[in-house]
């Protein structure tokens, strides 16, 4: 038997004809006790956090987040004009939408958790939450997800709200999709939908506008619709009755078979140009790789904090928002440890539970900047309710890029908003963790240290004397590619003793000395 914080007791035996739960856990979120709290009437402030911890002084102007914003929806302006001389001025006015998921396996808390993370991604997106429900069943209806009893109480409430969208916390099958929506009556889309319609709002550069069109095209390939006859219509056909002419006989394609095919030129075309761009990408690395620079890039769950720590980390300036997926282009950062030894520091697109698997394979160009890496940032929210999921979907998408078995320092961030008791659990959990927080610059010195051991450093010793007329080798020595142990000026030359990398080993091999 489950207990909730409202004391009702939910029990195995407690179902309907649909096989459904009839206890408070139906509307768990909407119906919740007052002492949880329910994120719905909170709004945006328990979905997100609060919008005042946003930035930093380390985040710099934030001249981008002012262009994002002035492209969001606002709430109670509609498209509805009353005089045609206002279309100039016009805003869209947000969508009001309706929650719904299914509690298969793990514990309420798990589905509620899951629940309020699909409120932040629905919000994010540009859109109003008025309300939702959690269905208990041993696994999804194959006609409409739901069953039909909760589907017909999912229609009451959309009715009752004035919503005009659901949302489902799954990927749906096309039927599924159709199904619910004949019943509720109004426009349904699913998890996956809406993580690509965030992901669409947010790319700004062209290889990442390019993978999100493909990855929405592989979505949308198997889910193409249409009404009455619009789906069997033909081209081609008798040349006297529709002017086809040479070539435009015969039965010909049907719209959708067109469409089809249509969007399969596109993605081809689309894969053509996201392999064109892969070369500048692969350059830099290689460049990186010959100059035997350390590469560190920070990966986590979706805003964890990422963007923020490397603002702290590099003073990079980048857009940091309290948004899921509010980064999606990486940004790459040189700086240094305390000794002098070089790295660079990259940022790249966050992760979330079941992240859709056609979006992994359209930015797989940009994950490789994780595998490629030396050493792993993983960036972990210790203020979410629920630390560990994260930590095990990050892990599960690194596996997914063959960048699991790399380096990692977990970094538990956002440690001024967090329980003391959750920090020390994951202390325990994850040994090679620092606590941080990249908004009040706690930790950053430890974290910092922590880099500096794990990163590779010189490690082959040499003794050397260098001309004075080779003044760009010391240059270099002194620069970041080397640890210099000692340096001594002599009559002939400048004596050293460093750790160098190997590359550079062979480079200064003719100025070696035999002590």
């Amino acid at each position: 038997m489950t207990t909730f914080e409202s004391g009702t007791p939910v029990t195995a035996d407690a179902e309907n004809v649909d096989g459904e739960l009839t206890d408070p856990i139906d509307r768990i979120l909407a119906a919740g006790s007052a002492s949880r709290g329910s994120i719905f009437s909170s709004g945006r402030a328990q979905a997100l956090g609060s919008m005042e911890r946003e930035h930093s002084d380390a985040d710099g102007d934030q001249e981008d987040l002012a262009d994002r914003r002035a492209l969001r929806r606002v709430a109670g302006l509609s498209t509805e004009l009353e005089d045609v001389t206002e279309v100039e001025y016009r805003q869209l006015r947000l969508e009001r939408v309706v929650l719904a998921g299914l509690w298969v396996t793990g514990t309420a808390e798990d589905a509620e958790n899951s629940l309020r993370e699909l409120a932040a991604l629905a919000e994010t997106a540009g859109s109003e939450v008025l309300d939702g429900v959690i269905q208990r069943r041993p696994k999804p209806d194959p006609s409409t997800f739901l069953g039909s009893g909760k589907a017909e109480e999912l229609k009451d409430i959309v009715a009752a709200t004035g919503a005009d969208t659901v949302i489902v916390d799954a990927e749906l099958s096309p039927s599924q999709r159709r199904g619910l929506e004949d019943v509720v009556k109004v426009k349904v889309i699913d998890r996956t939908a809406l993580i690509l319609d965030i992901f669409a709002q947010h790319a700004k550069s062209r290889e990442g506008k390019a993978q999100v069109e493909l990855a929405q095209l592989e979505y949308l390939i198997p889910r193409l619709r249409g009404w009455g006859e619009s789906l069997s219509r033909q081209a081609g056909g008798r040349v006297g009755a529709a002017g086809g002419g040479i070539g435009g006989r015969g039965p010909g394609e049907t719209k959708i078979e067109l469409d089809r095919r249509r969007i399969r030129t596109r993605m081809a075309k689309l894969k053509r140009e996201i392999a064109g761009m892969k070369p500048a990408r692969d350059a830099k690395r290689a460049n990186r790789r010959r100059n035997e620079v350390p590469a560190v890039a920070i990966a986590g769950y979706t805003n964890a904090g990422k963007s923020s720590l490397l603002n702290r980390l590099t003073h990079a300036g980048v857009l940091v928002e309290n948004a899921l997926f509010a980064t999606l282009d990486p940004t790459v950062r040189h700086t240094q440890t305390a000794d002098g030894i070089g790295y660079t520091l990259s940022d790249t697109v966050g992760f979330v539970r079941s992240l859709p698997t056609q979006l992994v394979e359209a930015f797989r160009s940009t994950l490789e900047e994780i595998a490629d890496s030396d050493l792993i940032l993983h960036v972990v929210d210790v203020s979410h309710p629920d630390p560990e999921g994260q930590i095990s979907a990050v892990r599960q998408v690194l596996a997914d890029v063959d960048a699991h078995n790399l380096p990692e320092i977990i970094v538990l961030n956002k440690a001024d908003a967090a329980d003391p008791f959750v920090i020390e659990r994951l202390r325990q959990r994850e040994k090679n963790s620092v606590v941080v927080s990249a908004r009040t610059g706690e930790g950053i010195e430890e974290l910092l240290a922590l880099i500096s051991e794990s990163i590779p450093r010189p490690n082959v010793t040499m003794d050397l004397l260098i001309p004075y007329s080779d003044g760009s080798a010391l240059a270099r020595l002194h620069g970041e590619d080397a640890e210099i142990l000692s340096q001594e000026h002599a009559e002939d030359g400048t004596h050293v003793r460093v750790k160098v990398r190997e590359g550079l080993a062979a480079a200064l091999s003719k100025y070696a000395v035999s002590l």
